[in-house]
């Protein structure tokens, strides 16, 4: 149970209920409280609100007091409050809060305002202070400090402002919110801006907002500022700038300038300085009345220092005076009618247009009336050396050489265009002038990394010695041939002949390109494909020596290059005849009186028979005094191989030949003849087996029946199976049956005969193979060949033993009999056995 009596400290409250009339009072202690049976304590004993020096508190719904501050009480005895009303209480006695009240904002210093800083106030409500101002709600002061502001409940502060330090060289921008009256008393309309340029700090006022802090543009005697005007305004001098205007401020009218609030810097702006040898044209300069003169130049020659007003520029920046030496000139134009002076001194009026030239020694500086050209400078040239100079006024172009010239005023230099295999052909003679078979100068195609010809040189070309070059002049149209050694220096109208001519072998028409003709003597190669009466298709590789005859006349030099190609038209005519000549003649006779008929074809006979010396082109002059005769083969692959193997394989069987009669004196009993008759008869008929056939049976008698050899040889004409065999076959096997050898039955009837396997001994095939013994049998000791031989030779390839005879070996080995001759394959079984 709740304890009746209730011990109120001293500045303690309580709130006491009364339940019966539904009042709620306020006991402050100290004292003790005893609760009657009616009554309800609201909340335990509170401390009262205890404000200390220099703060407040602000009571919300505060109770009504009377004039003399006592509490206000209703009939009821409830305390009467100002609802919705606020009391800021200062420093005074503990108080305790009334039923109703409440402290909405508790107890809090008092705020101070330092120096330089204020408070910007608005009033909520009107009133009138102290002072007796009347203020209206929604009016805004300030409140600036030193000092402690005392809040009032009808006024809010909005903010705190501070003061802004105006430095040296610096400014600040203002801007006013409404209008008002400055702190000069300057009154500013709404938006409007203005410069505070005073040193120190600037608070600004209740309608004035800081935009940004200006800083000074220091000027020096090197830098300016370039202004323009943003309207129309009255700047500081007193001068009234118009919108756009654009001005120039330098360090004579402020080392320091502040641009105000309607000037716009455009740039900073560097002196320009000119040296005593140094000047600049300026465009559009500024008049006396400092509007710039559009279409103007103004010349401004060094030494001087100045600075380019708004508006104006250089024409081609600062340039070098023109100092020329004695070699040395200016081309000068007139832009207008001025008046100047010539070499002599005299006065001389200068049209729009005129040219002159004015030659050093001098230092000029060009008029701002007259345009410089060009420079030029005299050319020292040697006696080879020349250029190409045309009349500006008539257009007609010469040839300049052996001096030091200089262009006229109505001269300038012009370029000589040439083809572009001359180009290339001229840049090889100036790296290399050796030619390449023919002793002829000559390019296929362009060269890279050439450097590029000065075209208005005059074109030159060393022509060598014992050769002419043809120069055509289509100005005057005519040619001229000159002959080396010598200089040649084309003229305006002047280009060079390009001989194109045949190469390779054999020749293809424009394989070579050369500008001079070589009059050797020198020689040539062609290949020449021919073909026999018998249609043997030959290839023969000719070289002809050559040289020209040159005329005496020189008008007559003219025919030395009539031909535009003498080598291939030299060489289709030699091969012409050559061809007709060989056409007519058989194989045989062509290897026999190759080089006679070939000599007589392209040289031919006099009246008496006798052939010729040299064979002369009338039309150029070529003489040719002598064919030769590099190599002959014939065209078909399988023909050239053939006879190279016949070639080759006649010197083998006459040293294998030899070889073998040194080893053994003893007739050659395989055959039935000496091996020096076998050998005259290798030599003089390298045939295949079926063509030796027609020779006598004596020689051949061993052959067994059952060999059975295919095909036959083409080469050889006599043989019987010529009329059933293809010539176009490339290989002859020789294949022999395996069969038994009706000669030898009674001897051993499991004797087989040796297949012979070997390639034809004609030119024509690739290798031979020559078939010898390969067994050794016990039954025919008398054999020479067997006695040396073991019963497995080293050499032989073993194979088996025969099935039915054991001591008999089977064949199983091919090999060369060092007692036969190779041009033959040996009998299956040796003369001795038989």
């Amino acid at each position: 149970m709740e304890d009746p009596v209730i011990r109120i400290p001293p500045y303690h409250y309580i709130h006491v209920l009364d339940l019966n009339s539904n009042v709620t009072r306020v006991e402050v202690g100290p004292h003790s409280y005893i609760r009657q049976d009616h009554e309800r304590v609201v909340f335990s004993p509170k401390r009262m609100v205890i404000v200390p020096p220099r703060h407040y508190c602000v009571v919300l719904n505060p109770v009504a007091r009377g004039p003399t501050g006592a509490v206000l009480f209703d009939g009821a005895g409830q305390a009467q409050l100002r609802h919705a009303d606020l009391d800021v209480r200062l420093t005074q006695e503990p108080f305790p809060l009334y039923p109703g009240e409440e402290l909405q904002q508790g107890v809090t210093p008092l705020q101070v305002v330092l120096a330089d800083t204020a408070l910007r106030l608005r009033a909520l409500l009107d009133f009138e202070d102290e002072d007796g101002n009347k203020f209206v709600a929604g009016d805004e002061w300030l409140f600036e400090g030193p000092g402690t502001y005392i809040p009032h409940k009808e006024v809010e502060v909005v903010e705190t402002l501070q003061a802004t330090v105006i430095r040296h060289n610096q400014a600040i921008r203002l801007r006013a919110r409404k209008e008002c009256l400055d702190r000069q008393g300057t009154r500013r309309v709404t938006g409007e801006e203005w410069l505070v340029k005073r040193v120190g700090a600037y608070l600004p006022g209740v309608y004035e907002e800081v935009v940004d802090v200006v800083d000074a543009y220091v000027l020096t005697d090197k830098k300016a500022l370039h202004l323009r005007a943003t309207r129309t305004f009255e700047d500081a001098q007193g001068h009234v700038r118009r919108t756009g205007e654009e001005w120039l401020v330098t360090q004579e009218q402020s080392e320091a300038y502040v641009p105000d609030v309607f000037e716009e810097v455009v740039a900073e702006v560097l002196v320009t300085t000119l040296g005593p040898r140094q000047y600049c044209v300026v465009l559009d300069p500024v008049g006396p009345n400092g509007q710039p003169q559009l279409g103007q130049k103004r010349v401004i020659k060094g030494e001087k220092s100045f600075f380019l007003q708004p508006g104006e520029r250089l024409q081609a920046g600062i340039e070098d005076v023109y100092v020329l030496s004695e070699d040395e000139g200016l081309l000068l134009q007139a832009l207008q009618t001025i008046k100047d002076t010539d070499e002599d001194g005299t006065e001389v009026i200068r049209r729009a247009g005129d040219r002159w030239l004015a030659r050093g020694p001098l230092e000029y500086v060009p008029p701002a009336e007259v345009t410089v050209l060009e420079r030029r400078r005299a050319l020292a040239l040697a006696e080879n050396e020349g250029i190409y100079v045309r009349d500006i006024r008539t257009g007609k172009v010469r040839v300049v050489t052996g001096q030091t010239y200089m262009l006229t005023e109505a001269e300038e230099l012009w370029e000589k265009e040439l083809p572009q295999g001359v180009e290339t052909l001229l840049a090889e003679a100036r790296g290399d002038t050796a030619g390449q078979d023919l002793g002829i100068q000559s390019s296929s195609g362009p060269s890279f990394g050439v450097q590029e010809r000065d075209r208005t040189r005059a074109v030159t070309y060393q022509v060598p010695h014992n050769a002419a070059v043809q120069v055509y002049d289509y100005r005057e149209r005519r040619a001229r041939v000159v002959l080396g050694p010598e200089l040649v220096v084309l003229g305006p109208g002047e280009q060079l002949t390009v001989l194109s001519l045949s190469g390779g072998r054999p020749k293809r028409p424009h394989a070579r390109r050369s500008l001079c003709l070589r009059l050797g003597p020198d020689f040539c190669a062609d290949i020449v494909t021919i073909e026999t009466a018998d249609h043997a298709r030959l290839q023969l590789q000719l070289a002809y020596n050559w040289h020209f005859e040159v005329p005496e006349d020189p008008k007559a030099l003219g025919r030395l290059f009539s031909v535009p190609d003498f080598v291939g038209d030299a060489c289709k005519a030699l091969a012409s005849r050559v061809r007709g000549a060989v056409a007519a003649v058989t194989f045989d006779d062509f290897h026999k009186n190759s080089n006679r008929l070939i000599c007589s074809a392209v040289f031919g006979f006099d009246e008496s028979g006798r052939l010729r010396e040299h064979l002369r082109f009338v039309p150029n002059g070529l003489v040719v005094t002598s064919v030769d005769i590099q190599s002959v083969e014939p065209v078909d692959q399988r023909t050239r191989d053939a006879l190279q193997r016949s070639v080759q394989l006649a010197i083998e069987i006459a040293t294998n030949s030899q070889e073998a009669a040194a080893r053994s004196p003893v007739p050659c009993v395989t055959l039935g003849c000496p091996p020096c008759v076998l050998v005259a008869i290798c030599l003089l008929l390298p045939l295949c087996m079926p063509c030796v056939a027609i020779f006598p049976p004596l020689l051949f008698h061993f052959l067994s029946p059952y060999d059975l050899f295919i095909p036959r040889c083409p080469l050889c004409p006599l043989c019987p199976q010529m009329s059933s065999i293809s010539h176009t076959s490339p290989n002859f096997l020789y294949i022999s049956h395996l069969l038994k050898c009706s000669l030898y039955s009674q001897v051993s009837p499991n004797i087989l005969s040796i297949p012979l396997v070997h390639r034809c001994p004609c030119p024509t095939s690739p290798s031979i193979f020559y078939v010898s013994h390969a067994t050794k049998c016990p039954l025919y000791l008398p054999c020479f060949q067997m006695s040396s031989i073991s019963s497995v030779p080293p050499n032989f390839i073993p194979h088996t033993l025969h099935p039915n005879v054991p001591h008999i070996f089977s064949i199983t080995c091919i090999l060369l009999c060092p007692s036969i001759p190779k041009a033959f394959p040996v009998s299956p079984v040796c003369s001795q056995c038989l």
